[in-house]
């Protein structure tokens, strides 16, 4: 009986705490909570998996040192070498470039989606909606924030003696860059408007069917989970990390093809020259030069850090939209409306 009463009681205080929420929100426009939503869930999960993520760029660039390592010896040497801030070397550009893409990405998501619904309603309203909305989404986002993805790589790419404990001959290395500031000046004095945008193509290329594949597969996975469990969590995450791996396997040889671009003027110094002249170019000469196997070269950290990142995401922005007061989009409303 004291159980019942409680759970009554938490439960209107819970409902007392959103309609707060949502009436001091209640001036705000529906895009604009969208946007923190988005900018919010973005931060959160790029930061949760950072050592990840600069592993897997060291792995796909074929950094000295780090090529024929493991996760665990990866993130160890950048321990060792680095100390602990090491590990989110380049994350700071991550994050000033995940907040605005992120919020981007969710927003104009939903505003393609609530278009496509309003002018095309011949197109039906299943998740075929939610793949060109959020391959739409996906190609506006990118745009505004390429060469704050192209900074966080060039950081992240370097790795620098700061304890003088490298002994596989980059003792003495001095970084190239130092900051995003930095690396976007360096970046515009050699190749102006066009190098800040070097490595887009595949980008585009891949975040095209990736960002639509992921949004597709998490609506669409979200209608086979029951009614009572629509705002579970764990459902939430579930269909997130699936839709996320989903997406990330069929696009992963692009995003190396865009890291290898992205430095290329730094590998040079290293070793062979890694230019390319567009994305096919550089997937044929990755396979005849260094093999087929390259073009999934980090593809396992990928899946330890897409499981988490994207289970996240998803979940952070549906629950935040929620917290903001921003109702689900009701398809069949939407096309009514129109």
């Amino acid at each position: 009986m004291d159980s019942s009463q409680g759970s009554t009681i938490a439960g209107f205080v819970d409902n007392a705490s959103i309609k707060r929420n949502e009436s001091s929100f209640d001036g705000v426009p529906v895009y604009v909570k969208e946007l923190i939503a988005g900018g919010f869930a973005g931060a959160l999960s790029k930061t949760s998996v950072a050592p990840l993520e600069r592993v897997k760029i060291l792995w796909q660039t074929r950094t000295p040192g780090f090529h024929s390592l493991g996760v665990y010896q990866s993130m160890n040497k950048l321990l060792k070498h680095e100390g602990f801030l090491g590990l989110y070397k380049g994350n700071g550009a991550s994050v000033i470039r995940i907040v605005p893409y992120a919020a981007l990405h969710f927003m104009t998501y939903e505003r393609y989606k609530s278009w496509i619904l309003n002018n095309y309603p011949v197109l039906g309203t299943g998740p075929f909606i939610d793949l060109l909305a959020g391959s739409a989404a996906g190609g506006t986002s990118v745009l505004c924030t390429y060469p704050l993805d192209l900074a966080r790589t060039k950081l992240a790419y370097q790795v620098a003696d700061t304890r003088g404990l490298i002994k596989d001959g980059m003792k003495g290395v001095q970084p190239a860059h130092n900051g995003i500031k930095g690396v976007l000046t360096s970046v515009y004095k050699e190749g102006g408007v066009r190098g800040l945008y070097r490595g887009a193509g595949p980008t585009l290329t891949g975040i095209l069917p990736y960002a639509g594949l992921k949004f597709y597969m998490y609506e669409k996975l979200k209608t086979h989970v029951p009614e009572e469990h629509q705002k579970s969590i764990m459902m939430r995450l579930s269909c997130g990390a699936l839709a996320g791996l989903f997406g990330q396997t069929l696009t992963y040889p692009l995003d190396v093809v865009k890291r290898q671009m992205q430095v290329g003027s730094l590998q040079n110094a290293a070793h062979e020259d890694v230019r390319y002249k567009n994305t096919i170019d550089g997937l044929r000469t990755i396979v005849c030069n260094q093999g087929w196997k390259q073009l999934f070269h980090g593809v396992s950290i990928n899946y330890i850090r897409i499981v988490p990142s994207a289970a996240i995401s998803f979940t952070t922005y549906d629950m935040v939209k929620s917290w903001l007061g921003i109702p689900p989009q009701q398809k069949s409303q939407s096309v009514s409306a129109a």
